[in-house]
């Protein structure tokens, strides 16, 4: 494999998206990046692009290349790959497209997805979303799109601590945190102005890696994430109850203006392709719209120690990736789940009840 990996930036309008995209810019490990921008973007990266440049390509003193979309994301990233491989612009190794700060993620996602000639040549190496701590609570209450960036997002990076210096503030601040986690338990929380924040955790959130030439799955899925030590169940080796407590706790912070949901659903018995190939089929017909992301590892009785890899946002789905052995010792069946509406219960007894048909059993 010699896919590119697309990190998508995405938080609402004045969330600092723009400021953490200059910090990229400007560090030498980064060198290898080329940055799309959507041209509707808030600020021009402090004048570090040139709008009028001829081709639209400027190449920064850090090494790095800036692009501005115009028209058709599809078309700008097959010319970029296009004038790498004929060697006009410098070879890159990794890709950062900027959406605009009222964008739903899903279609730039989508056509990451779903396009043949993008799929070749590059994949979604992960989704970032930026909150601004001063006024991020607020507009995840009143704006359902930012909810949704927070919800899918692989890191969250909270913006603007440096102006938060009063008790009252810093509290607020760790009740966004709280929340935050309680919407996406999978996605690490990041203070940019933190000294100890590292600008390559945004980075190691692909599938494929392509400096080892490996499959991270274990870090890509993240499932562990949602049992720490606030899971009132303390079930740390099955993940069958991971966030049971979400759904029933009336004083939780994600039963507060949002019906969107995560947790990790897991199965002991291998299932066939094609059954579990009809249950997704199914799911994604009649719920695409509010199965925001779904990523798993799947044992399949067709394929004995051979584990199936999927991922998808929405009603599109990646092709799926066979791996050549368990990443770990753990060899049963993990989907986690990202849901807008979408009980756990609901779906848990949706895949067994396709499981339980596959094998005769129609109870």
């Amino acid at each position: 494999m010699s896919h590119i990996p697309v990190t998508l930036l995405t938080g609402f309008l004045g969330s600092g998206k723009s400021t953490l995209l200059t910090q990229i810019l400007r560090d030498p490990r980064f060198s290898d990046t080329a940055v799309v921008v959507n041209e509707f973007g808030e600020v021009g990266l402090d004048g570090y692009l040139i709008e009028h440049a001829s081709d639209q390509i400027v190449e920064m003193t850090s090494g790095c290349l800036c692009c501005t979309i115009r028209g058709d994301i599809r078309q700008t990233l097959l010319m970029l790959y296009s004038r790498q491989d004929q060697g006009e612009i410098p070879m890159f190794s990794r890709l950062v497209v900027e959406s605009t700060g009222l964008a739903d993620p899903a279609p730039v996602i989508h056509t990451l997805m779903s396009d043949p000639r993008l799929d070749r040549r590059y994949m979604l190496g992960g989704i970032v979303t930026t909150i601004d701590a001063v006024n991020g609570e607020a507009t995840l209450e009143t704006h359902p799109e930012c909810l949704k960036q927070a919800a899918v997002a692989d890191r969250l990076v909270l913006t603007k601590t440096d102006l938060v210096n009063d008790p009252i503030s810093a509290k607020d601040v760790k009740a966004l945190k709280a929340k935050l986690h309680a919407l996406n338990p999978g996605a690490p929380v990041f203070d940019r102005h933190d000294p100890s924040f590292n600008l390559n955790r945004l980075f190691d959130t692909s599938l494929y890696n392509p400096q080892t030439k490996t499959m991270d799955v274990r870090n890509w899925l993240n499932a562990e994430a949602e049992l720490d030590d606030s899971d009132h169940h303390h079930d740390h080796g099955h993940g069958e109850h991971a966030h049971h407590h979400y759904e029933q706790d009336p004083h939780d912070v994600t039963r507060h203006g949002t019906d969107i949901r995560a947790f990790t659903l897991t199965f002991d018995e291998p299932v066939q392709i094609e059954t579990f190939g009809s249950a997704l089929e199914a799911l994604t017909l009649t719920q695409g719209a509010n199965l925001l992301r779904l990523k798993g590892i799947v044992n399949t009785a067709d394929r004995p120690g051979r584990p199936l890899v999927i991922h998808g946002v929405q009603h599109v789905f990646h092709d799926p990736v066979w791996l050549d052995a368990w990443p770990d010792a753990d060899e049963r069946t993990r989907l986690v789940f990202i849901t807008h509406g979408i009980e756990r219960k609901t779906l848990d007894d949706f895949f067994k009840a396709w499981i339980r048909s596959a094998n005769g059993d129609w109870r």
